[in-house]
């Protein structure tokens, strides 16, 4: 299938070939007839990728900052590596499209194969073939598809107008006249709600007034306000809705002059509200905004999970506002054929967006249309070249941390082959970085394959336990990202599946990713030591905030961050201690805002040796993350974040590294390296059953606030 990307670094825009976008549970797979340009947003973000990088520093002033902070952490080649990334990566477009379901996730009831459909959100994009949550999705039946592609930008209209709260007879007007305004000027004229409607461009008036929108105006009019405060017989608006996107304070000062006292303002656009007290606080003007298409966007249990908001609670969500545009076209009370300008093939929907950023004034609604009927590609293969019959590796999963981290670390230590990840354009991309073979969305096309020996899991948590289950079954190396599992029956389950291989001789290397081990400070500190010595360890961990609503958080799909994250320093404390963990005691803050986010862990074990681990999200971000003092036999040891190691003896010594390394790369060398000769495992796979066992004691401790014996 086909898809339109661009280039965030140099603005270019490309039709890629990519695989099918993976249909999860409850998610419909979609082929598109026609999506929808959203001449506003998208045309800003077209705009800003063509300029130059002082330019983007400029629009990007969040960014900017967060790529500071990181020098600061982790030096400026990692920093760079990672923005380069990012840049070079082929991003998506669009987020309003229509067309015919082709394929429903196992937990999908509310569609059938063969239904037309109007999409939103982040993944109904430009492209042959999407892939849509349900609640982003609604039945579009006796329209056509060429209006229902307007859906989206239909519900962020009706949205605005919802907060507004307009009664029959009272008065609207609209500042901004791009196609959410003329959406929005359509619907209230349907409902007989009396709006007037402004615009600083000439185009924008005209193609409103094409369109059969009444009483529009230039904002630069003379005489504009007192012609509009005569309309409603000098009382003002009732209501007024920003639909502009613009840096200029105007609108925003425009509304508090022309509204009623007691009005109310929505921001449904992209407008500064540093506006002048005066108005605002005479007349006590009620500002509000407008949350896109209604409640529900970017909540992750209503987009990504599917669960609805209770009708007699939250009458108009997302998807109930689109469900309403929807009937509005059926009902034939609004007519969208007149908004549309131009309708480009996808091959030529490059021509589109250098049509609207050349501002000749021309296009109005943009259409991209899709050939229904030709056969679709689901898999690429990147290379003719024919992979060696054995050795190679699959990868699952091609997120920051695979691109950023892992997938520099493997570079020239193994042959890839085949690629799956959810998303087309970044399989394309990264398939092609690193040199695989075949990019797809098809798991079993790892599993199935005789010619790939070792899989690379690097999926969100709560694909992990099944993926290692899968691979254990298809007799491969795995190397799995941490956690191995989110939920102890996930555990137990990957208990048997190894067991079995072992006695049916068919098991393999199963490596989980923990990768402080490997790092350099951590191995000279080994050397140092001997397992028979009894230790007395601190880490301390200034882990940081993490937002309530982050899917690591998440206990269905992160599994928290005691499973999630602080795996990796029980696992290093085991590491140093040289022996098993044989109980645990833990405690968080209690705090509802950092519930187990913020923990001190104490572990015993077998050897006699101590550990302490200061897991805590409510530091200064100043504060190096990472912290760790061993004390034996008389010498003590300090390592900083991973850049210095200091050994207090009869004498100290400081060791300095060349910059922050936590072991990914030489993790990747002695994998490989055990896979080439043979070797034993790198990490013996019991001891990461053992320590992920261990984490879920620590929230047995935390929540029984008792030490937990472990017994695995």
């Amino acid at each position: 299938m086909k898809q339109l990307t661009q280039q965030l670094k140099s603005g270019k825009m490309e039709i890629l070939e990519v695989p099918f976008p993976v249909l999860r549970p409850n998610e419909i797979l979609v082929r598109n007839h026609y999506s929808l340009i959203s001449s506003g947003t998208e045309s800003k973000t077209v705009s800003d990728a063509r300029k130059g990088y002082v330019a983007k520093a400029r629009n990007r002033k969040k960014e900017v900052q967060q790529v500071i902070d990181m020098i600061k952490n982790q030096g400026f080649s990692n920093t760079y590596q990672f923005v380069m990334n990012k840049l070079d990566a082929p991003s998506s477009l669009g987020y309003s499209c229509a067309g015919e379901v082709i394929a429903a996730g196992d937990q999908v009831h509310e569609f059938k194969v063969g239904d037309l459909v109007a999409c939103g959100g982040n993944s109904a994009n430009h492209a042959d073939v999407v892939s849509v949550p349900v609640n982003l999705a609604v039945r579009c039946p006796d329209i056509s598809m060429k209006e229902a592609a307007f859906t989206t930008l239909g519900a962020i209209a009706l949205q605005g107008i919802r907060q507004a709260e307009l009664n029959l007879g009272e008065r609207c007007l609209i500042i901004g006249m791009g196609l959410v305004g003329q959406l929005s000027a359509k619907v209230l004229q349907a409902s007989a709600i009396q709006c007037a409607c402004i615009d600083i461009s000439e185009e924008a008036i005209k193609h409103s007034k094409a369109a059969g929108i009444q009483n529009v105006f230039n904002r630069h009019q003379d005489g504009l306000e007192e012609i509009l405060m005569e309309q409603t017989g000098q009382i003002g608006f009732d209501s007024i809705l920003i639909t502009a996107g613009s840096s200029s304070l105007d609108p925003v000062e425009l509304a508090g002059q022309l509204a009623r006292v007691k009005a109310k303002v929505v921001i449904v656009g992209a407008v500064p509200t540093g506006f002048d007290r005066k108005n605002y606080y005479q007349k006590e003007l009620d500002l509000r905004m407008s949350k896109s298409y209604g409640p529900g966007r970017g909540d992750r249990n209503y987009e990504e999970k599917g669960q609805d908001y209770p009708v007699g609670f939250v009458r108009w969500t997302e998807n109930r506002n689109m469900q309403a545009f929807v009937e509005l076209i059926r009902q034939k009370k609004i007519e969208l054929q007149s908004l549309i300008s131009h309708c480009f093939p996808l091959e030529d929907a490059t021509q589109a967006y250098d049509l609207i950023l050349s501002k000749n004034g021309n296009a109005n609604a943009i259409l991209i249309e899709y050939e229904k009927d030709k056969e679709l590609v689901k898999q690429v293969e990147l290379s003719s070249n024919p992979a060696p019959e054995k050795g190679n590796v699959g990868l699952i999963g091609a997120g920051k941390f695979a691109q950023g981290t892992l997938l520099p670390a493997m570079k020239g230590l193994f042959s890839f082959k085949t690629l799956v990840n959810s998303k087309g354009n970044v399989s394309r991309y990264v398939g092609e970085k690193y040199a695989f073979k075949h990019i797809s969305n098809q798991e079993e096309d790892l599993f199935n394959d005789p010619g790939i020996d070792t899989v690379f899991i690097c999926t969100r948590h709560d694909s992990h336990a099944r993926l290692v289950i899968e691979a254990i079954k298809s007799g491969k190396h795995i190397f799995v990202e941490k956690p191995l599992a989110i939920r102890e029956t996930e555990l137990e389950e990957i208990r048997l599946a190894y067991r079995e291989a072992v006695e049916q001789g068919y098991s393999k290397q199963v490596i989980v990713g923990f990768n402080r081990r490997f790092a350099p400070a951590i191995q000279e500190l080994k050397k140092q030591l001997t397992d028979a010595q009894r230790k007395s360890i601190l880490i301390r961990v200034n882990a940081g905030k993490l937002a309530p609503d982050h899917w690591v958080n998440d206990p269905e799909v992160g599994g928290g961050r005691i499973i999630g994250e602080c795996c990796h320093f029980v696992d290093l404390a085991m590491h140093i201690a040289g022996s098993r963990i044989k109980s645990v005691h833990a405690h968080a803050l209690d705090s509802d805002e950092y519930t187990e986010n913020t923990v001190q862990i104490n572990l015993h074990f077998e050897n006699g040796s101590m550990a302490s681990i200061a897991y805590f999200s409510n530091g200064s971000k100043l504060l190096s993350k990472e912290f760790i003092e061993v004390f034996s036999a008389g010498n003590s040891y300090q390592i900083d974040d991973f850049k210095t190691l200091h050994r207090y003896g009869k004498s100290h010594k400081k060791t300095k590294y060349r910059t922050q390394d936590k072991g990914h790369l030489n993790e990747m060398k002695r994998f490989s390296e055990a896979l080439k000769k043979g070797e034993k495992e790198v990490i013996p796979f019991q001891e990461s059953l053992h320590v992920t066992q261990v984490c879920f004691d620590i929230l047995r401790s935390i929540r029984e606030s008792r030490q937990i014996e472990v017994l695995s």
